[in-house]
């Protein structure tokens, strides 16, 4: 769909394609293009889970460092509002998304890793936010995102040292869901992804929506959302079949159709 974004779908799972040799830098338009990826995704009714990829040797390495050395402090707030809404397309999604970790996921890399609701990772790989080596921090979600996901105090122990974690570290303190083996990444993606996509869609999307909105509030809050999803999801016919199946057959053995 773009010169450096494919989005290549499969049935119901579409997969977002990284081709911008040899890191996978984000420039511009490779943000243009998350960004549209993103869009096509959230508006098709038959895509109903979604992959991130960067290839087999590398995620993303993060930033096009060309472009910020030459910008005036007009141009890089402007950059970063564009990086922080093409990521935020990616984290808007209503449907489940899984990033699929090869090589280095580094900066911006990571901070697109982490608008995914699930990660997988190859056993080689290796993830950081390593902007504070260049006297500056991350731009595109990384102080927000990463310490929602792992805490606080980790979280800015990466980013003020910068150091790179490898895969199992990762795992270890919940920066990603899995540790595979570096030839099995996508693979292991596209099967996770495929389950989701069987799921119920209509379900799958509130309770996204309740647990990333119940995030950012109080937690009187963030009951009062999941009782409006919970009120509005029992209103779906996926929740009728689900109930019904259950009653007669036992838990998992609905069959779900998106609405």
């Amino acid at each position: 769909m773009g010169e450096f974004i494919r989005l290549e779908i499969d049935q119901a799972v579409a997969v977002i394609r990284l081709d911008r040799p040899p890191m996978n830098a984000l420039n511009a338009q490779v943000q243009d293009e998350i960004a549209a990826a993103a869009a096509q995704i959230t508006a098709d009714p038959d895509i109903r889970a979604a992959i991130i990829y960067g290839g087999e040797k590398v995620f993303a390495a993060g930033a096009d460092i060309k472009e910020m050395a030459e910008a005036s402090y007009a141009v890089m707030a402007a950059d970063t509002r564009r990086l922080q809404d093409a990521f935020t397309a990616v984290a808007k999604i209503p449907k489940p998304v899984v990033a699929a970790i090869t090589g280095y996921a580094l900066g911006g890399g990571l901070e697109l890793a982490l608008c995914a609701d699930f990660r997988v990772a190859g056993e080689s790989a290796r993830v950081g936010q390593p902007e504070i080596l260049l006297g500056v921090i991350p731009g595109g979600g990384g102080t927000q995102r990463l310490p929602r996901l792992i805490g606080s105090s980790r979280a800015k122990e990466l980013i003020m040292t910068g150091r790179q974690v490898p895969a199992t570290e990762a795992l270890s303190i919940g920066l990603v869901n899995r540790v595979v083996p570096a030839d099995d990444v996508l693979e292991a993606a596209l099967e996770w992804a495929a389950e989701l996509a069987r799921g119920p869609l209509m379900a799958h999307s509130l309770a996204k929506s309740a647990i990333d909105r119940g995030l950012e509030g109080t937690l009187a809050e963030g009951l009062a959302i999941e009782q409006e999803a919970f009120a509005a999801v029992a209103r779906t016919e996926d929740a009728a079949r689900g109930i019904t199946s259950f009653s007669e057959h036992g838990p998992g053995k609905a069959t779900f159709v998106g609405r």
